[in-house]
Parts: structure tokens; sequence; C-alpha cells
């Protein structure tokens, strides 16, 4: 696989372990998207408030209003949080 194919596979693995977790397997429930952002992404948290932005966040990205993350909704925070990412970094390089 290409590594753009692989970095595809890895995020679906990446939402799928965490979703099996409880309730629905294709969907987070609030604790088990706290769990997958504390353990796959928690520069986001140390920069924030930690629980409170977490709690936000799922609200924010919860386009549907059933206070859960669908795999739709979780990628729309993976590319949101790319594009950020890749926005700094060609900041400083441009430095």
């Amino acid at each position: 696989m290409s590594n753009l194919e692989t970095s595809m596979v890895l995020i679906m693995d990446v939402f799928d372990q965490y979703a099996c977790a409880e309730g629905k397997k294709d969907t987070l429930t609030k604790e088990e998207f706290r769990k997958l952002m504390e353990k796959e992404l928690p520069g986001i948290l140390q920069s924030g408030k930690g629980k409170d932005d977490c709690d936000k966040l799922l609200k924010d990205l919860d386009a549907n209003g059933d206070s859960e993350i669908d795999f739709k909704e979780f990628v729309t925070l993976v590319a949101t949080f790319t594009f950020v990412a890749h926005e700094r970094f060609q900041k400083v390089a441009k430095k």
C-alpha cells in the first residue's frame, strides 16, 4: 500500500479501536472520545483545559446531535487538525 493508503487504514483502525469499547460499534461515546483524545492526541488536550475542552469539542463535532461521534465527524476532526498543523509548519518553515 502507498503511504496515503496506509495512513487512511490507520485512521480507520484508531476509530474502530475506540468505538468498539462500549455502545454502538460505529460511533464514539463521550467516554470513548475522551479516551481517544487523551491517548491519540494528548497535545491537543494539554494545550487546552482537558475534560471541558473535550466535551466542547464533542459538541462542536456532533453534526447530527446524537451526542456521539460517527466516523464522518471523526474524519472532520482529523482533517481539521491536520490542516491547522500543516499551516503552522508552513509558517515555521518560511521563517
